[in-house]
Order: structure tokens, then C-alpha cells, then sequence
């Protein structure tokens, strides 16, 4: 869109300002009442595009850009989540916008020790000349995701203000929570009402991901016999000990996040608690390959086997839940989701990169939910952390593909 304003910067330098953080330890929806304050906002300027939208008391947003084709075209969903990470501070993030960055060293202005390098992010030696946007060296950015609804924000104008572009019916979809594995809890499908989405919450440039991850939660819960410790002998099983120990057990070299990558799984310890009688070792259980799964969760059954042999008297039990699964085995259903978002990027331009999730999205689950949902480009980078970036030009593309994309479904209707 070469002739086209594009209004991604603007509007994530406001959006980013707006404290959406997720709360892990909240049993609310949303998570956090803050989090409304940008979807009002977001709700607001979509009406005042002329859009119809609203949004509801769990904090999601729905809007629809009316079809302007004859032909019938499957409703597309455009989806992105409003809240950022708890791993990092969001609040009073100050936006600072870098034009035409020149390659050296940004230095956060209101902390000194935070530098982003491109020595250190590979991908940022290849922005070089691009406008980067970051935060100030105390919060994170908000990129992931509000780089996303920026995106959409723009395509909702850019496709109001030039008819020409022919479409079918598209559902913009904004979620809370997706940072703590909720954004799709409260989802009205039918309010939605759409046939294939795509989320608006990856990273570099070109990319498309069509796979995720399949996950488990698994609590591993260690039983001992608790005494006076004054009069323990022979008596105190602490379950304390025999968890500690069961930790031990654990693959040091593999299966563990911090030795793979690629399409390797793994079992990770996340959390772990406990008083002599009962301790509590939880873990998040990833494999790309769902029936791989049971597999990691033998392991870890083997592992307890073995800790309780070591404590007489202790007992352990395992609980399993089921988190979400590949959306791969939903998107092969239906190959022309996938084949179109390719078409759209060799229209636009680009150098196409299909690549998986080291993780979830919203459209992991929405997938499950009746949405096919692979994922699209941001630009945002080091997400959830201080360093976090975005390449304006990157969120430009991002805008540049999903207008390709509706006219490639519209044509192929």
C-alpha cells in the first residue's frame, strides 16, 4: 500500500502505555480488571471507524468489517490479546521510538545496565534501518501483543478507507489473558460466528506457523508421615526430602527447555511446594507429537517410582491436565487455511518461513474450538523482557500480508 499512511507506530506507542498485565494468581476473568481499559478503548476507536463492536464484562472485544464481494467468502477472524506478560513489569511503560536506527548499541534511558544489542539478537542485525520501538529500561515493551492489535486496528481502517479491496465478512477478535494460558476461556463461538482465523502474535518477519505445541500440566504429589521432630526416629517420612530428591532424578541434558529446541520436547519443573506430609512438584509437560506426551509422563512416573523406593513409607500420585495440542492436527483438516496465508506472502513480497511454536497461542486452542488458526508476524522480539523491540516496518508487512490475504480468500470464494 504504497500511497497508504499506516498507523501501527501510533497506535501501539498509545496501546503500550495502557497496563494490561495478566495476574497468574487471580481466579477472575479477566485476570485483571485493568485489562478492560484497553479493550474499551480499542471498542471505542472501532466504532468510530463505523465498525459494529462491543465489548463484554470478560474483556473481550468482537467487531466485524462488513463484506463488500457478491460472493459468499468463508468468515475470516483476526485475532490478538490484549494482555502482556506478568514475567515483566507493564507498568508506565514509556515508548521510546527509534527512527531510522542505525545499527549501535540502544542504551535504556532510566536504567543504563539494559542495552539492546545487535550483537546479542541476531534478528535485529537484520533491522538496520528500520524505525524500532522500545521501552525505557524499567518495563517491558507490550509488543506481544499489542503489535498484533495494532495490526488489525490498521487493517480495520486501511479497509474501511479503500473499498477497492475486495473481501468477504472479517471478525476482529481481541482476548484477554492468553499470557496465562486463559484467552480463550470465556469466547462466545457464537457470537463470533466465524469459519478460519489467524492470530497476529508472532515474531520475525516472513514467518508463518501453522504448528504448536501439544501440552500437559502434571503435578507429581509426594505423601509422607509426619512426627514430632523431637521424637521422629523411625517414624517421619518427610515428603519435603523425597521431593527434593525426585528433582534430582530429572534429565539434566535432555528433555529439559534449557538443552532443546526445535521440534524436541520436554518436561519442565515450574513450581514446587510442601510440609513434611505433603509436597507438590508441578511441571508443564511439551511435545510436538501429542502421544509423546504419555511418554514424558511414564518418565516422570518412573522418576517417583524411584524416589519413593528410597523413603519407606512415602507414596506418591500423579495428576494430569490436558493444556492444548498442536494445532497442526487441525490445520492438515484443512490446507487451504494455510495455502492461502502462503499466497499472501509471495504477494506481499516476501521471503516465506514456515516454522513452529516453542509454545501456544490463542489459535492453539481456538483450533480445537471449530477455528483453524495458525499464526502470523509482528515484528515483536525478546518478548518479556526489558529488551523488547519491534520493527515498525516489520508491523507494516504484517498489515501489507493480511491485506493480500483477505483478497486471496475473496478471489478464491
Amino acid at each position: 500500500m504504497k500511497n497508504y499512511n499506516y498507523s501501527v507506530a501510533e497506535r501501539l506507542m498509545r496501546y503500550v502505555q495502557i497496563d494490561t498485565t495478566a495476574d497468574p494468581n487471580s481466579t477472575s476473568n479477566p485476570s485483571s480488571e485493568k485489562q478492560k481499559d484497553l479493550s474499551r478503548i480499542l471498542c471505542n476507536e472501532l466504532m468510530a471507524l463505523g465498525l459494529n463492536a462491543e465489548t463484554d464484562e470478560f474483556g473481550y472485544v468482537y467487531a466485524t468489517i462488513p463484506s463488500n464481494t457478491d460472493k459468499k467468502v468463508p468468515v475470516l477472524c483476526f485475532c490478538s490479546h490484549v494482555d502482556t506478560s506478568p514475567d515483566c513489569s507493564g507498568t508506565n511503560v514509556k515508548p521510546i521510538f527509534h527512527k531510522n536506527w542505525d545499527g549501535s548499541d540502544i542504551v535504556m534511558p532510566d536504567d543504563n545496565s539494559v542495552v539492546l544489542s545487535a550483537k546479542n539478537h541476531t534478528y535485529l542485525q537484520e533491522r538496520i534501518g528500520d524505525d524500532i520501538i522500545t521501552a525505557s529500561g524499567l518495563t517491558l515493551l507490550g509488543a506481544d501483543d499489542k503489535a498484533g492489535v495494532a495490526i488489525i486496528m490498521d487493517l480495520a481502517q486501511l479497509l474501511l478507507t479503500h473499498p477497492e479491496i475486495k473481501h468477504g465478512d472479517i471478525r476482529i477478535l481481541f482476548t484477554p489473558d492468553e499470557e496465562i494460558g486463559q484467552g480463550v476461556d470465556k469466547i462466545d463461538m457464537k457470537k463470533l460466528n466465524a469459519d478460519f482465523g489467524y492470530t497476529l502474535d508472532g515474531g520475525e518477519r516472513g514467518h508463518l506457523e501453522g504448528e504448536t505445541f501439544s501440552a500437559d500440566g502434571c503435578k507429581v504429589i509426594f505423601h509422607g508421615i509426619s512426627a514430632h521432630p523431637g521424637y521422629a526416629k523411625n517414624k517421619m517420612v518427610s515428603a519435603i526430602k523425597v521431593a527434593s530428591y525426585f528433582t534430582t532424578l530429572l534429565p539434566a541434558d535432555t528433555m529439559c527447555p534449557e538443552k532443546t529446541d526445535g521440534y524436541q520436547g520436554f518436561v519442565h519443573p515450574v513450581s514446587i511446594e510442601g510440609t513434611v506430609e505433603k509436597a507438590t512438584v508441578g511441571f508443564i509437560v511439551r511435545d510436538f507429537d501429542t502421544a509423546k506426551l504419555k511418554e514424558h509422563e511414564a518418565l516422570l512416573k518412573q522418576l517417583a517410582q524411584q524416589a519413593v523406593a528410597k523413603f519407606e513409607g512415602a507414596t506418591y500420585e500423579i495428576k494430569v491436565t490436558e493444556q492444548y495440542r498442536n494445532m497442526k492436527e487441525i490445520l492438515d483438516q484443512y490446507p487451504q487455511v494455510m495455502a492461502n496465508a502462503e499466497e499472501a506472502y509471495k504477494r506481499a513480497g516476501l521471503n516465506l518461513v514456515k516454522t513452529n511454536i516453542r509454545g501456544g497461542t490463542d489459535g492453539s486452542r481456538l483450533s480445537f474450538m471449530g477455528l483453524p488458526c495458525p499464526n502470523i508476524f509482528t515484528g515483536e522480539m525478546a518478548i518479556h523482557s526489558k529488551q523488547e523491540y519491534v520493527s515498525v516496518q516489520d508491523m507494516q508487512c504484517a498489515v501489507d500480508v493480511l491485506v493480500e490475504l483477505v483478497q486471496v480468500w475473496e478471489q478464491k470464494a
